[in-house]
């Protein structure tokens, strides 16, 4: 990274370390000169990459699908379980559209009730989760739509706690790990998810368009978004969802590379390195006059900053200005570092805050 550059915003897509750059522009040349490269050379990248991907989140390559994006993924998992009418399917308030959209469409269509539960003052989703899975009177719980963390900013959703008490209501759960995977420990046998899914071009440090979908082993007999010669009998397992072009010589290397790069380090290590920045970050932030979510409630990768009467997007580009990158979501500035920020990357920020905030050095 660039010493005059402080980049904070894996949350919305990384940049390239340079060995997945290099798989990247290997597979290039072999879609280049295909001549020089049978064919044959690139469905074991594919394997490969599906096998990191299932060791990220512990389960097996048979258990993990190849699909364009979670988008796909949650258009599967949807299209996979079988519609309750008069059910409830239930998710966080301000949800990220794609984890809504195609579930949206199976409850208009099938007599379902979608409760969005609120974001509560505290700041604790979980329990406000639990009182609404549990709820007296409350329709049946058919479908809990849920992800590890809010997206916006970093509020932790506990899933360790709030898995079996949808699983106890005799409910199926679908994950959305985006914001999870790369950067926590995350492990299917102990939240038993009946699908999850994440990309590859935020914190595994992949390409764009490309994700990966686990489907347990008792709703792998669904049908994918488009049949074609490689997810047709006799393809078993999730396999059976795997996208159509699967073997793509430039992306799948890149995401094994990324995905065993990740994988190298271990999860958590990973997670100790982004909680001591967010840490440090929070604290600095307390010290500027701001409040952040109690340490408790945040997850150790991304934290959420709400600054009364500035607007989100304006501070962003003001912060861009002093080459310091984060994002704005749902108003809030969102600040999400990786493995690459260090010491002078976390005081380049809290020193651009100071500059640009009103009253702060704003004016």
């Amino acid at each position: 990274m660039p010493a005059e550059v402080a980049y904070l915003d894996a949350a919305a897509w990384s940049p390239l370390p340079r060995s997945v750059r290099a798989a990247g522009e290997a597979g290039m040349r072999v879609k280049s000169l295909p001549w020089a490269h049978p064919r044959s050379e690139v469905p074991p990248w594919t394997e490969r990459a599906r096998r990191a991907a299932a060791g990220l989140i512990g389960a097996s390559a048979d258990d993990v699908a190849v699909v364009g994006s979670v988008a796909d993924a949650i258009a599967i998992a949807a299209r996979g379980i079988v519609p309750v009418p008069g059910g409830r399917i239930l998710r966080v308030a301000e949800e990220f559209p794609s984890l809504c959209y195609a579930f949206d469409r199976v409850a208009a269509e099938s007599g379902m009730v979608v409760e969005a539960v609120p974001r509560p003052a505290d700041g604790d989703w979980t329990a406000a989760l639990l009182e609404a899975v549990a709820r007296p009177g409350a329709p049946p719980l058919a479908v809990a739509t849920l992800t590890p963390l809010h997206w916006a900013d970093g509020t932790v959703i506990d899933l360790d706690r709030l898995a079996p008490a949808v699983r106890a209501a005799g409910a199926a759960l679908v994950v959305d790990a985006t914001q999870a995977v790369g950067a926590v420990p995350i492990d299917v046998a102990r939240w038993k998810p009946d699908f999850l899914a994440f990309p590859t071009y935020k914190w595994v440090l992949g390409p764009y368009s490309l994700a990966f979908l686990y489907a347990a082993p008792h709703r792998q007999d669904g049908a994918p978004l488009a049949e074609n010669a490689g997810n047709r009998p006799p393809a078993v397992g999730a396999r059976r969802y795997d996208r159509g072009e699967c073997h793509d010589p430039v992306g799948l290397p890149m995401a094994a590379t990324g995905l065993e790069l990740v994988a190298g380090w271990g999860m958590p290590a990973i997670a100790g390195r982004l909680r001591a920045s967010t840490d440090r970050l929070a604290d600095g932030v307390e010290a500027l006059g701001l409040a952040v979510p109690p340490r408790a409630l945040r997850c150790p990768h991304i934290l959420g900053l709400t600054v009364p009467g500035v607007d989100a997007e304006g501070l962003v580009a003001q912060l861009r200005n002093r080459n310091v990158f984060v994002s704005a979501r749902l108003g809030r500035l969102r600040i999400s570092p990786h493995v690459w920020v260090d010491e002078a990357d976390l005081s380049r920020v809290l020193a651009a805050l100071e500059a640009v905030l009103p009253g702060r050095g704003g004016g």
